[in-house]
């Protein structure tokens, strides 16, 4: 169970990268717990996903299972997060401190998981110059001037949507190299940035619709 290699991030298919995490939350559990070993059985019965697709996952990561005995907890947990980045601290900054990027800046969970809030950046005076669990906000103006002293590569997008791909153009303009878009807008750019939309709203509206639907059988 070694030897991750780094092409393997370049061929990871999005939908693999996007269960590795599910699979690290439950095996830390494990760990936890001083569980030693666990099968792919019942990793799939604890994540309703099938076992020959877990299997599958984690051989793009070169990891292999124990016959009869499965997977070693304490060494899948490190290699899942080695592979992850979730122990290399990441800067990133807010960009729009409403209710929404204020909550993201308290959320420690985030930096458990390798995301280093740094600073805050908005246009509300209200706000500018204050700080949030010892974080300091500054003026939307000031980023491209802080952004590489505080040493920020990923910038955090929670503006009102009709300003989203402005605010994405002054963060890529500052040097960011990674936009988490929390808009409803779909910003877009070149391939050499990373873009990460994650709309809160398309959730809900899944959610609505599945219980709707629910609700008329």
């Amino acid at each position: 169970m070694v030897d991750i290699r780094n092409n393997n991030r370049e061929m990871l298919p999005e939908p693999t990268l996007r269960r590795l995490p599910w699979y690290l939350a439950y095996i830390s559990m494990l760990y936890s717990q001083n569980v030693e070993y666990v099968s792919s059985t019942q990793l799939s019965k604890a994540l309703n996903i099938d076992s020959s697709q877990i299997a599958k996952d984690f051989s793009f990561l070169n990891i292999k299972g124990k016959t009869r005995i499965g997977y070693e907890v304490k060494v899948l947990e490190r290699m899942l997060e080695d592979f992850l980045g979730f122990k290399k601290g990441h800067n990133a900054v807010m960009i729009g401190v409403g209710s929404l990027g204020a909550a993201l800046i308290q959320d420690m969970g985030l930096s458990r998981y390798g995301l280093n809030i740094v600073a805050g950046f908005d246009i509300n005076p209200n706000i500018v110059g204050t700080s949030i669990c010892g974080i300091p906000i500054y003026d939307m103006s000031e980023l491209k001037m802080r952004r590489p002293l505080l040493n920020a590569e990923i910038g955090i997008i929670a503006v009102p949507v009709d300003q989203a791909q402005l605010v994405a153009d002054a963060s890529v303009e500052s040097g960011i190299k990674a936009l988490w878009n929390f808009t409803p807008s779909r910003i877009k750019y070149s391939d050499n940035i990373v873009v990460q939309n994650t709309s809160i709203y398309s959730h809900l509206a899944v959610i609505y619709n599945r219980l709707d639907s629910q609700n008329k059988n």
